[in-house]
């Protein structure tokens, strides 16, 4: 710790020293080494080495870099520290670069784990939508970037579709050319008193249990149309068409 002012670092056999960190004098404490680290005047400007240098980790808490400045006169301290070894100085270095990389690093592992989760469940939904052949096939045919890009969107589309009521969208465009659509127009003018109602129960991510339901249900959709498919259309070949079929008819149940 050196002296601003260039004054005697150490003090011995003084009248009238209390340290202003731990309040002991200099009869308590004959042995402990008095310092004047500011320009305090007084009785306030003397202070144990060792209270000083714990008063101050306390300050910058493991941040040596942390300027700290005397309560009183506000008098920043100058520490100076002993010449670093090589291998002290290569561990300090490092320890530096690790605290200002390392949320960098957590970022970019959670960023990278969602996304390869993501690649998996694409591909997942894939064989499961086309069959686990078919699938193979056509992931194998298509372009790498493609399949990267591709993959990843499958289930934030079938979120955006869960949160987005697109059903209301499409019912009102049935009713208005239900003229060219004579077969369906008892079922649609039937059913339409009940789209015409606005949902009382909106979505929301404010409520966790609408916000599990979503995504739960926008995630599973694939798996409970391909089941859907293969219980009641198992007499068609196509494996998409089975799954296209499960899903219209989990939609009406």
């Amino acid at each position: 710790m050196e002296d601003p002012n260039n004054d005697t670092v150490q003090v011995r056999d003084a009248d009238g020293q209390y340290c202003w960190v731990c309040f002991a004098t200099q009869d308590e404490d004959s042995e402990a080494e008095w310092v004047r680290p500011c320009r305090c005047r007084g009785t306030t400007k003397w202070v144990h080495q060792s209270c000083l240098q714990r008063w101050i980790d306390e300050k910058q808490r493991g941040n040596t870099t942390t300027s700290v400045a005397c309560p009183q006169c506000n008098t920043k301290y100058i520490i100076v520290f002993p010449p670093y070894g090589h291998v002290v100085y290569i561990m300090d270095l490092t320890d530096r670069m690790l605290y200002k990389v390392c949320p960098f690093v957590a970022a970019g592992v959670v960023v990278g784990s969602v996304y390869w989760t993501a690649v998996t469940y694409g591909a997942v939904t894939v064989m499961q939508v086309l069959g686990h052949k078919e699938g193979l096939t056509v992931m194998e045919e298509a372009d790498p970037l493609f399949l990267l890009v591709g993959l990843p969107t499958i289930p934030i589309m079938l979120i955006l579709g869960k949160m987005v009521r697109w059903e209301d969208f499409v019912l009102k465009f049935w009713r208005r050319h239900c003229g060219w659509l004579k077969l369906f127009s008892g079922s649609v003018s039937a059913s339409s008193s009940y789209y015409e109602q606005p949902p009382t129960n909106g979505f929301s991510f404010s409520d966790p249990i609408s916000a599990t339901r979503v995504l739960c249900g926008a995630l599973m959709l694939p798996t409970i149309a391909t089941v859907f498919g293969r219980v009641f259309f198992n007499s068609i070949p196509s494996s998409l068409q089975r799954t296209l079929l499960g899903g219209i008819m989990l939609w009406y149940v």
